[in-house]
């Protein structure tokens, strides 16, 4: 489950640490970005379905789920993370990259673009943190845990348990189909089992603070290249108006509506996101 059909993970050094990418496939990149205590897994019912037309770059991003702890001093806020990326896309020496991010990882993608958009030439939106919503009211506890020693590992305790995951607390109110125990059991045992996941999380949680995503959505007006918001409209956590706002600031985009799915689009739908992803690449 941790990798993608047969697909290795590879590393790559950057500046906080060692992150573990997939890369399969070949054609224009695409380079995937998840949210906090999923890792790219997220994305392993994508990616087989785009791999015959495009190299799909799927990292451990360092939001929870990552196997290897970054660096002790490594700024791990959201804008520490989108540096990452930027890092990432520089270091595999990618240009003309489609971004394509879900719930956090998208805050974390606006924030990078936002910064440095010169290596990436389109955007994928999926559900996901934006404006004032980082986190979503639901999950801003975790956010107050984790500036308390130790909070964050108490909070999160009850997910040790399957049927607790799948509440609309946790992973239950992100998918709306029931993800399979063994994948979110992967998601979970990084942050249960490795003291220095959990520092990382908790450094991330800690830094999130709605300004950032409320300043870099200005910032995309100038990111005058396509984009697509892939918006599922049954989402709970992610309001359509966020998407339509998304939509009307970034000066070429499209807004695709998805049906019968939550948060977790990859998950829900990933026929039809990887249908709009290509025809969204190859300019159709």
């Amino acid at each position: 489950m941790r990798d993608s059909g047969a697909v290795a993970s590879k590393e790559v050094e950057l500046s906080a640490g060692t992150v573990r990418y997939r890369d399969s496939g070949s054609g224009p990149p695409l380079v995937f970005v998840h949210g906090l205590l999923v890792d790219g897994t997220l994305w392993r019912k994508v990616t087989p379905l785009l791999e015959d037309r495009f190299r799909c770059v799927v990292p451990d991003w360092p939001l929870g789920s990552h196997r290897l702890p970054m660096g002790e001093g490594a700024d791990l806020s959201p804008r520490g993370v989108a540096r990452l990326v930027i890092e990432l896309l520089e270091a595999l020496d990618l240009s003309e990259v489609t971004l394509v991010a879900n719930d956090t990882g998208g805050a974390v993608t606006q924030l990078a673009v936002a910064a440095l958009p010169e290596r990436v030439g389109r955007l994928v939106l999926t559900p996901c943190d934006s404006f004032d919503n980082f986190l979503p009211p639901m999950f801003r506890p975790l956010q107050l845990a984790a500036k308390v020693p130790g909070g964050l590992t108490a909070a999160l305790q009850p997910l040790r348990l399957r049927a607790a995951r799948r509440l609309p607390m946790a992973y239950g109110g992100l998918a709306k189909r029931p993800i399979l125990a063994e994948v979110t059991d992967a998601w979970l045992e990084p942050f249960f089992s490795d003291a220095g996941i959990r520092r990382d999380t908790a450094r991330f949680l800690a830094a999130v603070d709605s300004r950032e995503t409320v300043a870099a959505a200005e910032r995309l007006r100038k990111f005058h290249h396509p984009a697509l918001i892939a918006w599922a409209s049954e989402v709970r956590l992610f309001p359509l108006e966020h998407a339509e706002r998304l939509a009307a600031l970034l000066p070429d985009a499209r807004l695709e509506l998805i049906d019968d799915s939550w948060t977790y689009v990859p998950e829900d739908r990933p026929e039809r996101l990887a249908e709009l992803i290509g025809e969204f690449v190859a300019g159709e």
